[in-house]
């Protein structure tokens, strides 16, 4: 099962970033983008954060605090979760 399929969108990083109004949709794009081209052009994936922080659109306090609010997220869903009757 893929981590989408049992916590949704949600706990996507720069979904997150974007709701807590850390940067813009344009931002979250051209990072998307640049995250697509490395993997096109096999260079070593890099993870949204990273890809945000190099080019200093959040700062490292931001990236952490979209962390937390995921796994918040993740830590609620995963309770309602075990709390379903079989």
């Amino acid at each position: 099962m893929k981590n989408d399929d049992y916590y949704g969108s949600d706990v996507r990083f720069g979904k997150n970033a974007f709701k807590l109004e850390y940067i813009t949709i344009q931002q979250l794009k051209e990072a998307l983008c640049e995250q697509v081209e490395d993997d096109l052009a096999d260079i070593p994936h890099r993870l949204l954060g990273e890809i945000i922080l190099k080019n200093k659109w959040m700062t490292l306090e931001q990236v952490e605090n979209v962390l937390v609010e995921m796994s918040k997220i993740r830590k609620e869903k995963e309770e309602k979760g075990s709390s379903k009757p079989n």
